[in-house]
């Protein structure tokens, strides 16, 4: 089996990351849990899959956190994980698939869910599979006396000592400009120290290092967007969501800056396509941006699914009241 899993693929990844939240702030407190179920479809090869398959969990630095065997239809479960970025590897027979980007932040709920499904078919092992990965070449190998400044670094994040982070990276970044992560990581912890200016800089080193590195491309629109520039965030999210066409929060950002910059018809192709990976306030945002142009009957059925998504809103009562008035039957 071990040969014969070394020959086949897993040519599709389906991607459908049904609560997601934006980038708020790196590692800090709380307690989040990050599941999903698996799901291998082998229906179109005579050939079965193994029995299990290896999901491990690494940090943004690529420090396994956690790693876990679970059968087709099975479900993951990692907990007790720190506010922040991961990245979930599948391996099979010890061979890594795909690697997947996942933000831990601001959610109303502390479960995150990122479903990971698979069409198990003939092919060879370098092809690449698509949509929401991370690829192997975006975790960088570091030098042991870097890996440990990085850990430092990361460890000074999770207690909130944003000023003891920064030194640390600077000094790892002295040591080598071309490590494109750090200057992601940088650039978060200058956001969380509300250096906007600062921390646009670093993910602008980083895109310089690697043009196509997606954290970065969306991190840079978003500090973009916070500082009132959305014409300066559409070429970054523009990249983003081509690099991860089913990236949530890379579509909601884009159309976020499209809908700042009055490019409303193009902001709701992205804000809708935000909405049906999992975004819960792209369905508000285009609710309102339906009511304010008098489209109310779209305007309920934009509130109707955010109420599915997010079913303990505070304001759910009056979104009912608006559906129900408004709604066509």
């Amino acid at each position: 089996m071990k040969d014969q899993g070394r020959h086949l693929l897993l040519l599709l990844l389906i991607l459908t990351l049904l609560i997601a939240s934006p980038l708020a702030q790196a590692q800090g407190g709380g307690s989040y849990t990050l599941y999903g179920d698996l799901k291998v479809d082998d229906s179109k090869v005579s050939e079965k899959v193994p029995m299990s398959i290896s999901v491990i969990l690494y940090s943004l630095g690529g420090n396994v956190l956690g790693r876990q065997t679970v059968p087709s239809g099975g479900r993951y479960r990692f907990t007790n994980l720190r506010q922040g970025e991961y990245q979930i590897g599948v391996e099979v027979e010890s061979s890594e698939i795909a690697r997947v980007q996942v933000t831990l932040a601001g959610a109303t709920s502390t479960d995150f869910r990122q479903d990971l499904e698979f069409e198990w078919k003939p092919g060879a092992m370098a092809a690449k599979p698509r949509t929401q990965t991370i690829s192997t070449e975006d975790v960088y190998k570091r030098s042991k006396i870097n890996e440990g400044l990085f850990s430092k670094a990361q460890s000074a994040v999770d207690k909130k000592k944003y000023n003891e982070a920064v030194p640390l990276l600077k000094q790892l970044l002295e040591n080598d400009r071309q490590d494109f992560q750090s200057w992601t990581e940088l650039g978060t912890v200058y956001l969380l120290m509300e250096k906007p200016e600062d921390a646009e800089q670093s993910y602008l080193r980083a895109i310089e290092v690697r043009p196509r590195f997606g954290l970065a491309l969306l991190n840079l629109g978003r500090v973009r967007l916070s500082q009132k520039k959305p014409e300066g965030a559409i070429e970054p999210l523009t990249a983003a969501v081509e690099l991860q066409p089913t990236s949530a929060d890379a579509n909601y950002y884009l159309g976020e800056a499209y809908l700042q910059t009055k490019k409303g018809s193009r902001a709701v192709t992205y804000l809708t396509e935000a909405g049906r990976l999992g975004r819960a306030d792209a369905h508000l945002r285009l609710g309102t941006l339906y009511n304010a142009a008098g489209m109310k009957d779209k305007a309920a059925l934009e509130y109707e699914e955010f109420l599915k998504k997010k079913p303990d809103y505070a304001d759910r009562k009056k979104l009912e009241q608006y559906i129900s008035s408004n709604k066509k039957s």
